[in-house]
């Protein structure tokens, strides 16, 4: 019960503090998911819609957090110490959409856009030029599957007749399912399917991303767009590595049959650090960098009428796959990409595949 408290509580403050974190490392020019030309970057509107959504995030994330410690004391259910993460979520995007409407309401009032040149700035080179993948960062992640399978062969006839599948709060097992190939390996199937989805997420980010080029500054903002599409394919790849090994962690102790109060945290803790440095290193190089390169006079289209909610970006005639997020760090799909539904069918798929493996031996 303990480390689920501290599970819970370590991913409640992280999600609190990437929330009141987040506008400080957000591009100044989309301000909450608002597209503003940059004389309007430090807008009165935004910088009292910045204040009050912090404000709100902070009140909304303790409410969140002494409602559920209430709860739990009450019922002594653990399953409510996640649920305060959820909550949190609901809120954080609560916060953000206030914000997001203020300054839209602000920007057409106000007629930001009016008078101003708007163009869409491309890097050509992108296609002439392509950017390398990061291939030696997806070895760790394949050593890692690929031992996992040797130590399962090498241990399957000495397993359990009855594999412990699900362990609880306490790290006891909550549910089992009798020894196969598919109950013994079902954690395999799933550092295969995380592999290929986030090492195809990488390679979309490399070559089917669409930059995000301030057409003030073109040469500065593509030069640091290929450096982060690096950066983001590698920091992907590390991640992925990371959950293979949290894989590894639980079935050795499915196959082993070891009870232990820290189960949770062999698989928790690898991925846990690993989202955490992620976001670090993303956030650290989430903005293009003064390169004193000069102004040209010319500014982003103003293209809010694809980005749904500020958060999901539509657009049917964008041939592109992923785009930079408005709020946040590193890609969000676009889902007017008849493939992006195919990514989310495979996503669904996957965890499909694990439940039938793991709950119905």
């Amino acid at each position: 019960m303990i480390v689920a408290v501290i599970v819970s509580a370590a991913l409640s403050v992280l999600v609190l503090v990437l929330a009141l974190v987040l506008p400080a490392i957000t591009s100044p020019t989309v301000p909450f998911g608002v597209r503003v030309p940059a004389g309007h970057a430090h807008d009165p509107a935004v910088t009292q819609q910045t204040r009050l959504y912090r404000r709100r995030v902070l009140a909304g994330g303790i409410a969140a957090a002494g409602g559920c410690v209430a709860l739990f004391g009450v019922t002594g259910e653990t399953v409510l110490l996640p649920v305060s993460v959820l909550v949190l979520l609901g809120l954080w995007y609560g916060c953000f959409f206030l914000a997001n409407h203020e300054i839209r309401a602000a920007k057409a009032a106000g007629g930001w856009y009016e008078g101003l040149r708007q163009r869409i700035t491309v890097d050509t080179g992108l296609r002439t030029d392509p950017p390398r993948f990061p291939w030696l960062w997806l070895t760790p992640a394949l050593v890692i599957t690929v031992a996992t399978v040797v130590v399962g062969v090498i241990l399957y006839p000495s397993m359990p007749a009855v594999l412990p599948v699900h362990h609880g709060a306490h790290g006891s097992p909550d549910r089992q399912a009798a020894k196969s190939v598919g109950t013994a390996f079902s954690l395999v199937f799933v550092q295969i399917g995380m592999t290929a989805l986030l090492g195809g997420i990488a390679t979309a980010i490399v070559h089917r991303s669409r930059p995000d080029i301030d057409p003030a500054h073109p040469r500065s903002s593509a030069r640091w767009h290929r450096r982060y599409m690096a950066l983001a394919a590698k920091t992907l790849l590390g991640l992925v590595a990371m959950i293979d090994l949290g894989m590894l962690g639980s079935s050795l102790l499915m196959w082993t049959g070891t009870v232990t109060s820290w189960a949770p945290l062999v698989v928790v803790l690898p991925i846990l650090a690993a989202v955490v440095v992620a976001i670090v290193v993303l956030a650290r190089n989430n903005r293009v960098r003064d390169e004193e390169e000069p102004d040209t006079g010319l500014t982003h289209r103003d293209d809010d009428k694809y980005w749904r909610g500020g958060l999901f970006y539509v657009n049917r005639d964008d041939h592109a796959l992923m785009v930079p997020r408005r709020f946040g760090v590193g890609w969000t799909l676009n889902f007017g990409n008849p493939r992006a539904a195919m990514l989310l069918a495979a996503v669904a798929a996957l965890i499909g595949l694990v439940i039938t493996l793991r709950f119905t031996g």
